[in-house]
């Protein structure tokens, strides 16, 4: 796939055959994609676990609700033990990829515990695990009908509620998920 058409900063929609349950109805976020295969986050689907529950197993609290409250996603079968907090660019944290001027991608523990402390990113939203595709694994599934793509936008990932995510990123690339078959065809 040609550099100009990789979707680094796209959302990945699932479409409603997916049959995979890691990425049934799911938004991934497309953190890297390139010649050696991609990986992203899902962004609508929460874990059973809150922001507490995680600062607690790293022996760190917050007094905030809002922070101690947040939910937690499930970023995808990839490294479900490793945490990527997805948040707006700031701050000198010891593990992070800029993605693109709007976003940031951080793996490392100093985020959460600014986080935590109330000093860290005010927008931010943390997933367990990740989603993975080798090389040529993510275009072999765009030729299969198995993803919608659509420009990402950040607003989607912190603004609209998880259980709505499927359907408004949808409706960014103007499609209506009432209408999406669950079989595809080539012509």
């Amino acid at each position: 796939m040609p550099k100009a058409t990789w979707l680094t900063d796209h959302f990945l929609i699932a479409m409603p055959a997916m049959d995979d349950p890691n990425f049934a109805r799911t938004v991934t976020y497309v953190c890297q994609h390139d010649g050696d295969g991609a990986m992203g986050i899902v962004v609508n689907r929460t874990a059973a676990l809150t922001m507490a529950d995680v600062l607690r197993q790293m022996n760190l609290s917050s007094d905030d609700p809002a922070v101690s409250g947040a939910p937690i996603f499930v970023g995808g079968p990839v490294q479900p033990e490793r945490g990527f907090v997805l948040h707006p660019p700031g701050g000198q944290w010891d593990s992070t990829l800029a993605v693109t001027p709007r976003l940031s991608i951080t793996t490392s523990r100093d985020v959460l515990a600014a986080i935590a402390a109330g000093t860290g990113p005010r927008r931010a939203m943390l997933a367990l695990g990740c989603a993975g595709w080798a090389a040529g694994q993510l275009e072999s599934e765009l030729r299969d009908n198995a993803w919608l793509t659509a420009p990402a936008d950040e607003s989607l990932i912190f603004d609209v509620p998880p259980e709505k995510r499927w359907e408004a990123a949808a409706r960014l690339v103007g499609v209506d998920p009432a209408r999406l078959s669950d079989y595809a065809g080539h012509a």
